[in-house]
């Protein structure tokens, strides 16, 4: 069972506490990992990008010159994709690039992704984080206490408009709560610091 320091917002250790094995100390499953972050990016794609066809393309009705005796290759229209201004052939059209995973495979992915946190030492767990007021100097004087540079990935027990709003204006720093942890970010920001309220509600719902 992996056990980390926990830290008040001052950086001082206050305690320790023990992780869930089946949350925090599986094998890392790289696949997994690799599959779900695919299906995350491909899920943020617009698939907006469109070109014309020979049929889209406006113009071009009339036979550009005749068929034999001018010398020249034989043309039927200026649209053609050999011509510039013409028909793009086999550009790309429309569509949707999202597709999904098996929910075990999410939480496989999830979880080796947080084992592989615990086994870098990349884990940082607070006693608590809370605000009086949205303050983004404080978060840098939190995460300064805990000697965190770099990306870092703020994750607390329920959504905080608070915490969000103190970290959004931080250059790689990112916060939000347990039940929207995902992988991708999980890879993107270095460290990650969780509350403990964060590391109840992630080991409740993957446990």
């Amino acid at each position: 069972m992996p056990k980390v320091a926990v830290y008040n917002i001052e950086g001082q250790q206050v305690g320790e506490i023990d992780l869930a094995d089946t949350v925090f100390g599986v094998e890392v499953n790289e696949a997994a990992i690799k599959q779900v972050v695919d299906m995350q990016l491909a899920n943020r794609r617009r698939g907006t990008s469109s070109t014309k066809s020979r049929g889209e393309v406006s113009g071009g009705g009339r036979k550009p010159w005749r068929q034999k005796g001018t010398g020249r290759a034989r043309h039927g229209t200026i649209r053609s994709p050999l011509w510039r201004g013409g028909a793009i052939t086999f550009g790309p059209k429309p569509r949707d690039y999202s597709f999904t995973v098996p929910r075990k495979l999410k939480r496989t992915a999830l979880r080796s992704a947080l084992s592989a946190k615990v086994a870098a030492g990349e884990l940082v767990v607070l006693e608590g984080l809370e605000f009086a007021e949205p303050r983004t100097r404080k978060m840098v004087e939190i995460l300064q206490n805990l000697h965190i540079t770099g990306k870092a990935l703020v994750v607390t027990g329920l959504p905080d408009v608070k915490v969000a709003k103190s970290a959004r204006n931080i250059p790689g720093v990112k916060s939000l709560p347990a039940n929207s942890l995902n992988v991708y970010d999980l890879l993107l920001y270095e460290r990650l610091v969780l509350t403990k309220d964060a590391v109840a509600k992630v080991e409740e719902v993957l446990g």
